[in-house]
């Protein structure tokens, strides 16, 4: 099944990029320009993922249509994953306060907006740099305040000293020590 259902997804493409009439949607390419590399990559959707009526067999398929004339496919590949990267980092702005602006002057709309691309920029670098190798890495910003940022905390001063007592009882306690003693090692104070 997972054979014939590949070959029916791959004639299409082929039809459509041969600006022939396919078994599927009718799409027309005949002005696009001739011999345009597609990519056709088939994929697991992540879970909670809602499947769209293209799926097929529980696999989404992505296709990648390009006017690059010069290079290797595996290049446009990787610059389409470049611009799926951009578009997360915008996703996790919004979801950080770039949907919603609280305040009614310019001004303070523009202070807004600086504070949001400094968190998010603190982020980005911080699951690059700090959590590399972990599944921190991944997490969109709702996750990581749940997980990592809201961890109850006590601040206490002894001789000239202070320091800060987290809940030992937190889910994502050690994964969180362990990665600040990483960045304190890659960036000494």
């Amino acid at each position: 099944m997972e054979t014939s259902s590949r070959v029916k997804v791959l004639r299409q493409v082929h039809c459509r990029a041969q600006s022939r009439p396919s078994p599927g949607p009718d799409f027309r390419l005949s002005s696009w320009p001739a011999g345009m590399p597609v990519i056709v990559r088939k994929e697991i959707p992540h879970v909670g993922a809602q499947m769209l009526i293209t799926d097929i067999d529980g696999q989404r398929y992505t296709a990648i249509a390009s006017n690059q004339e010069h290079g290797q496919l595996a290049d446009l590949d990787v610059s389409h994953r470049l611009m799926a990267r951009c578009e997360v980092r915008i996703r996790n702005a919004k979801d950080s306060g770039f949907a919603n602006l609280p305040f009614k002057s310019f001004t303070a709309k523009k202070l807004w907006c600086h504070v949001v691309m400094m968190a998010t920029e603190v982020m980005a670098w911080t699951q690059m740099i700090g959590f590399k190798d972990t599944k921190a890495r991944c997490w969109e910003p709702k996750k990581l305040r749940a997980r990592l940022f809201e961890i109850g905390g006590k601040l206490a001063k002894r001789a000239r000293q202070t320091a800060l007592h987290l809940a030992a009882t937190a889910p994502e306690i050690q994964l969180l020590l362990q990665r600040v003693k990483r960045i304190a090692v890659l960036y000494p104070p």
